[in-house]
């Protein structure tokens, strides 16, 4: 592209075209002094949707949501001082979940720096951790290049937020724009092209596996890999496991997709990847919540590690043949050689009827609450079989985020947002906001917990006043979910500090609180009213809308490792540890079995659904179920032994 004829303009005008020629359509941000020569500019912008959010929280996460929903760089504006500092929480839960975010911020002029002026803060030592890059400009003429290089660095290698911090003064000084400006990033080359040699002893390893594993992350989702990843899966035939951060990049629905791994992931994705021999890594980071143990974590297997990032590969498990690359390149280069070597695909049959073995004998299932009140797995997956997979879900951090990961049934990529790596609590809200703001004709709905809610529900008076008809499908238990359940299974049920609101009362009421934010709202405390609520919520497309689906205070997430423990003690609900060999058994098969018929044998009594329902993978009306013992019987242990002695 050849060079723009220069122009004469201030900073702050530089900032806005500067966004205008790099493709930006919505910024989200709160004006402040040191940041209003730019909001002038934006007042005028024919290209530029400014977002007015209620704190720079809401802003930051907005981006944050809208890049994940659809795939281009966030954009986030604040002001200096507590401004820029309400930002570093969404720019570390960006950093961790490598997400593109250009924070731009305002900053006291140059000439005060380091005086303690008003509202100075050293944003950018402050940021230095929890980003990709930043930038400090001290002269209005490094404005185009710096947001052109910022934009460049946050979408391209491991995606990542990068902050440019903008003095006050220079934003109002006189500068010439060009562009397209040089970009000058020394040293800056990401590698995304695989080296041939080690996608050729990939390809070996992966024929001559016998009980081989695809462990796939969000890597695949940020190359937009999935179809590679689907065409490849096909091919070899193997089974596939997708992280927190990889769900919809590989379908859901798929008979080789085994779910997900990890403290709360299926029996069948932990278990195959505890019995596997070769972990095909793609794009994920071998996370503490995924591996549990290291040291016990998938013992047997060899791992071949392709992730855009060098530093990823062998810092947590050493991998046995590394591939530096871009998931989408590294997995036609794995297909294109398993062709043109003509290599022979595994032979894997006894290992692939095992996997669905597990997948079969354990599904996902919960109990019903003992206190009667609606179940919130049930919400949430009737929530998936009504909105189906088409809609966007973004869910808070907790229980809710780990039943809404379990029981939405996901088969696109970028329909599911989530904090998986900073597990940030007020993040549901904004981010769905973002998603509606990128993808305004997608049904958006925000799975969220009371706790998380009262963090940042002020964003939904953003999405009244600016009409995003987001949905809202409020969990609400009146307590910390996932601290509770901590409480209970590990320090005796002394529940310290996690009670929101008195038992049966509505504290706040969430129902008045949305109303007066303009939202429709809604309160269901009765299962029969659960699909009712959610087809009505869908019905209205002209306000945000909140369900206060009221569920039980003792409902928890299973399966489960608890933390810091092996895989192999994956329990499928409490004290039911399925057996992979008899050395990771928690209990003897004789006493699990006995726990079972025990359990289907009381709900038989009490009329319960003991053996079997759950939400159904062909389609059937979801229903409540009591599925402690769901799958659960001798033949399923029998199996395990049987594929052990084989």
């Amino acid at each position: 592209m050849p060079e723009s004829t220069p122009q004469k303009m201030t900073g702050a005008q530089a900032i806005v075209r500067s966004l205008e020629e790099l493709g930006a359509d919505v910024v989200f941000g709160l004006p402040g002094g040191a940041v209003l020569p730019l909001y002038d500019p934006i007042y005028s912008s024919e290209k530029l949707r400014h977002v007015l959010v209620r704190h720079e929280q809401g802003a930051g996460h907005a981006a944050t949501g809208y890049a994940q929903a659809t795939g281009k760089v966030g954009v986030c504006i604040a002001t200096s001082g507590p401004g820029a500092t309400n930002l570093v929480t969404p720019l570390a839960d960006a950093n961790l979940d490598s997400v593109p975010i250009v924070a731009i911020t305002g900053q006291v002029g140059h000439t005060l720096l380091g005086t303690d002026a008003f509202q100075e803060a050293d944003i950018r030592g402050i940021t230095m951790p929890v980003t990709k890059h930043n930038f400090m400009i001290t002269d209005a003429n490094q404005i185009p290049a710096a947001i052109a290089e910022a934009f460049h660095l946050a979408s391209t290698g491991r995606p990542g937020p990068v902050l440019v911090d903008i003095p006050k003064d220079i934003q109002n000084s006189e500068m010439e724009f060009v562009w397209p400006p040089e970009l000058n990033l020394p040293g800056y080359k990401p590698t995304t092209t695989p080296h041939p040699r080690q996608i050729e002893e990939a390809v070996r390893m992966i024929s001559e596996a016998k009980q081989p594993v695809f462990y796939i992350g969000g890597g695949v989702i940020k190359a937009d890999a999935h179809k590679e990843l689907l065409e490849f899966v096909e091919y070899t035939g193997i089974p596939v496991v997708t992280t927190l951060m990889g769900l919809g990049s590989f379908p859901d629905s798929h008979p080789l997709h085994l779910g997900m791994p990890g403290m709360h992931g299926s029996v069948s994705a932990v278990g195959a990847m505890q019995r596997s021999d070769l972990l095909i890594t793609i794009g994920a980071r071998f996370d503490d919540r995924v591996t549990g143990d290291v040291d016990s974590f998938a013992p047997d297997a060899q791992v071949i590690h392709a992730d855009i990032d060098p530093a990823e590969i062998s810092k947590i498990r050493e991998a046995q043949v590394p591939i530096v690359g871009d998931a989408r390149e590294v997995l036609a280069a794995l297909l294109d050689a398993y062709k043109r070597l003509d290599v022979p695909r595994p032979q894997i049959t006894e290992w692939t009827a095992y996997t669905a073995g597990l997948k079969s004998n354990f599904p996902r299932g919960w109990d019903e609450p003992s206190d009667g009140k609606i179940s919130p797995q049930y919400v949430i997956n009737t929530l998936s079989k009504i909105a189906g997979p088409d809609a966007v879900y973004a869910a808070g951090v907790g229980q809710h985020q780990m039943w809404s990961a379990q029981f939405v049934d996901f088969e696109n990529p970028r329909t599911w947002l989530n904090s998986g790596g900073a597990g940030t609590m007020g993040y549901s809200i904004p981010a769905a906001m973002g998603a509606k703001a990128g993808c305004p004709d997608k049904e958006v709905w925000a799975i969220d917990g009371d706790g998380c809610f009262q963090m940042t529900n002020q964003e939904l008076t953003t999405c009244a006043v600016e009409g995003f008809p987001i949905k809202v499908a409020l969990i609400n238990n009146g307590n910390l979910g996932m601290v509770r359940q901590w409480q209970t299974l590990f320090y005796e049920g002394r529940y310290s500090n996690t009670k929101l609101r008195p038992q049966d009362e509505y504290i706040p009421d969430f129902v008045g609180l949305s109303e007066a934010m303009g939202c429709e709202a809604i309160r269901v405390t009765k299962t029969e009213d659960v699909i009712p609520a959610i087809e009505k919520a869908r019905s209205i497309n002209d306000r945000p809308v909140v369900i206060d689906f009221i569920v039980g205070e003792d409902a928890q997430v299973w399966p489960m490792v608890a933390q810091g423990k092996s895989n192999s003690d994956i329990e499928y609900a409490l004290g039911l540890r399925p057996l992979f060999d008899e050395d990771s058994a928690g209990e003897p098969p004789a006493v699990i079995d006995r726990v079972v018929d025990d359990n289907a044998f009381d709900a038989a009594k009490r009329g319960g659904h003991g053996f079997g329902h759950r939400s159904d993978p062909g389609g059937a009306a979801p229903g409540p179920a009591d599925s402690r013992a769901a799958g659960h019987h001798t033949a399923a242990y029998n199996a395990a032994h049987a594929e052990k002695g084989k």
